[in-house]
């Protein structure tokens, strides 16, 4: 069972500043796919269009984003910067959050989505 119902509860958990970063995300996210499902999917706010198009979540240091796999390897050298995994991408709070580049990876998401 989630800990959490909404997105909004999960960004609501985190201290005020991390709470600024989650919602400028959630926010980025909605404008490339207004028309996504916003859930809970383990454990972290998920953003559906069929199926998964992108989780993020907030650690202690860092923010993850998981954009699938394709999401990481078609944006490895804009993501060279930042550690990454197969699947997922670390953005450390101790920095600007990149919106644009969040942007582009959410509407090449959407695409793939839409298109698979």
């Amino acid at each position: 069972m989630n800990k959490y119902k909404t997105i909004d509860e999960y960004i609501s958990s985190f201290p005020q500043s991390t709470q600024l970063f989650l919602n400028n995300i959630k926010k980025t996210i909605k404008e490339v796919v207004p028309e996504a499902l916003e859930t809970i999917s383990y454990g972290m706010p998920t953003f559906k269009l069929k199926k998964n198009l992108i989780h993020f979540a907030a650690y202690k240091h860092h923010i993850g984003i998981y954009p699938t796999p394709s999401g990481v390897e078609v944006f490895k050298k804009e993501l060279k910067e930042y550690k990454t995994s197969k699947g997922a991408i670390q953005f450390p709070l101790n920095k600007p959050i990149p919106l644009d580049l969040i942007r582009r990876i959410v509407k090449y998401r959407r695409n793939e989505v839409l298109n698979d």
